[in-house]
C-alpha cells in the first residue's frame, strides 16, 4: 500500500527517478508494518504456527477416516507424532480433539484449508511440509488406498499443486521412507534413492546435487522456523532431511565407484 503511495508522490515531485526512490522507501514501510523491524512479527508468526498445527491434526483425522475406519497403525502414528512434538498433556488433548473433529464424516475441511492458505499460503515450505506430513500419515499402514489418494489429491489442489506435482511429491516421500533409520531398507536401494531425491539414474551429477540441495533447503530448520513452522515440529522435518541425506550419500557413493 505505502510503496504505491510513495511512488506516486515521488513521480509527482521528482519524475521517474523520484518514483523509484518512493517505491523503495514505501516498501520498507510496508515491510515494517507487516513484519516489524528486523524480522517476523511474533504475533504473526504465532498465528501461523497455531493455524499450521490445527490444520495438521484436523487433516490427519480426515485422512485417517477417508476409507471408513481408523486403523491401529494410524492411531499409533498420531500418538507417535504427538510424542515427537513433546506436547504437554493439555496440548495433547487439544490435538486429539482436532483429530477427532477432522475424523467426523460430516466435518467440512475446506474452511480449515482456506484459513491455512490465508495464514500460510504465501510460504511454499509450509504448504509442502503440510502435504509431506499427510503423505507420511497415509503411508503409516504400509500403503495408500484409493480413498486416501483422492483426498490427498484434493487437499493438494487446495494448496496449489496439480495432480502431476502431487504424484511427484508422493513418489519422493514414499521412497524417502525407505531410508528411515539412517539406512536403506529395500533391495532396490539405489533406484529408490534416485526417486527419493526426485531425479533419474541418467541425471547429471550437477542435476543430482541441485535436487539434493533444494530438498535440504526446504527441510532446513532455520528456514522452516522463519516461515512459521512450530518449533516442536522441526524434529519431524529433520527426520525427512536425514532420509534425503542417506539417499544422496548412496547415490554419491555409487557414482564414485
Amino acid at each position: 500500500m505505502f510503496k504505491l503511495l510513495c511512488a506516486l508522490i515521488g513521480i509527482y515531485f521528482f519524475g521517474f527517478f523520484g518514483a523509484f526512490i518512493g517505491y523503495f522507501l514505501g516498501s520498507i514501510i510496508d515491510r515494517s508494518r507487516a513484519y516489524g523491524i528486523g524480522g517476523i512479527n511474533p504475533l504473526s508468526s504465532g498465528h501461523r504456527q497455531k493455524v499450521f498445527l490445527e490444520t495438521v491434526f484436523i487433516l490427519k483425522g480426515k485422512l485417517a477416516k477417508a476409507d471408513g475406519h481408523i486403523s491401529k497403525h494410524e492411531i499409533a502414528h498420531v500418538e507417535q507424532f504427538i510424542q515427537k512434538l513433546g506436547m504437554p498433556a493439555e496440548h495433547r488433548l487439544k490435538a486429539i480433539a482436532l483429530f477427532n473433529q477432522g475424523a467426523d464424516p460430516s466435518f467440512d475441511f475446506e474452511p480449515s484449508l482456506r484459513e491455512f492458505m490465508a495464514a500460510c499460503g504465501h510460504t511454499h515450505s509450509l504448504k509442502q511440509m503440510l502435504l509431506v506430513y499427510l503423505i507420511v500419515m497415509a503411508l503409516s499402514d504400509g500403503h495408500i488406498d484409493s480413498s486416501e489418494e483422492r483426498l490427498l489429491i484434493d487437499i493438494a489442489r487446495h494448496l496449489g499443486y496439480d495432480e502431476t506435482a502431487f504424484r511427484h511429491m508422493l513418489d519422493m516421500v514414499l521412497n524417502q521412507s525407505h531410508f528411515a533409520g539412517g539406512q536403506a531398507t529395500s533391495a532396490t536401494a539405489l533406484e529408490d534413492a534416485y526417486k527419493a531425491i526426485g531425479v533419474k539414474k541418467d541425471s547429471s551429477d550437477q542435476e543430482v546435487k541441485y535436487a539434493y540441495r533444494k530438498l535440504m533447503s526446504q527441510y532446513h530448520p532455520d528456514k522452516l522456523m522463519g516461515q512459521g513452522l512450530p518449533e516442536d515440529m522441526i524434529a519431524v522435518a529433520t527426520e525427512q532431511a536425514k532420509e534425503v541425506q542417506v539417499a544422496y550419500d548412496l547415490i554419491a557413493k555409487s557414482r564414485k565407484q
